[in-house]
């Protein structure tokens, strides 16, 4: 049985996940604040963690930083009203995995739970062989082995959702890619969620990958999708 840890404050949003988790066959501990939520993440052994954004004693943007100080593979989760670009972003700067904007149907949450749990299955399963884990493309080094990414020698800091979508446009170099694809890939949902997730992600790897300089090498495909080559 997976086992969920749900930090969440308020009692009504709280009791309706935590009884549709535990009847789809989920494990759920609750956390009522953010104090408690940190001290059960970080002693805890927990398959997936939902934070909620706005929470008393530890706001979640706080929490999930210092979770991932400690906790580096837990799939996180953010639940928020606050659903604005700048908020996303945010949250995603923290080490969050995905977000779900509040209200929302149970149903797209039990979606983004199966994802979550299977994308983090998925990487702990065997790695590839040795003899192909390195990737290169321009002045970029991604070794599939060690998780790590370089651009012109210098290390970039990525979440490991930030190294899939890069690690995709790598292994289909100057091929476009749209939206969707990159949803199934990245996400593993073959569905459009009818929000700017990619969008998000790929603004927030270009300002990592751009930090110290250099050309711009995810290039926009209006009205297609993304694509990695160099500027013309």
């Amino acid at each position: 049985m997976k086992k969920i840890l749900l930090v969440e404050d308020d009692s009504h949003v709280s009791a309706f996940i935590n009884k549709g988790l535990s009847e789809s066959g989920y494990e759920v501990t609750l956390a009522m604040d953010g104090k408690m939520g940190r001290d059960l993440a970080l002693k805890g052994d927990y398959d997936l963690i939902i934070l909620d954004i706005m929470l008393p004693s530890i706001n979640g943007l706080e929490l999930c930083k210092e979770i991932r100080t400690k906790v580096l593979d837990t799939p996180i989760l953010f639940l928020t009203a606050l659903g604005s670009t700048e908020n996303v972003v945010l949250g995603l700067d923290s080490g969050a995995d995905d977000y779900l904007a509040k209200p929302f149907k149970f149903m797209e949450l039990q979606a983004r739970v199966r994802t979550l749990l299977r994308r983090s299955r998925f990487k702990n399963a065997t790695e590839e062989p040795a003899a192909e884990h390195i990737y290169r493309f321009a002045d970029l080094e991604i070794d599939d082995e060690s998780k790590t990414v370089l651009r012109d020698g210098m290390d970039i800091s990525l979440t490991s959702t930030e190294y899939r979508l890069l690690l995709m446009l790598v292994k289909n170099q100057r091929r476009v890619l749209s939206r969707m694809d990159i949803l199934e890939e990245v996400w593993g949902i073959g569905f459009d969620m009818g929000t700017n997730v990619v969008d998000v992600y790929v603004n927030y790897l270009r300002k990592k990958m751009e930090k110290y300089g250099g050309s711009r090498l995810i290039q926009t495909v209006i009205g297609m999708g993304y694509v990695l080559k160099e500027g013309e």
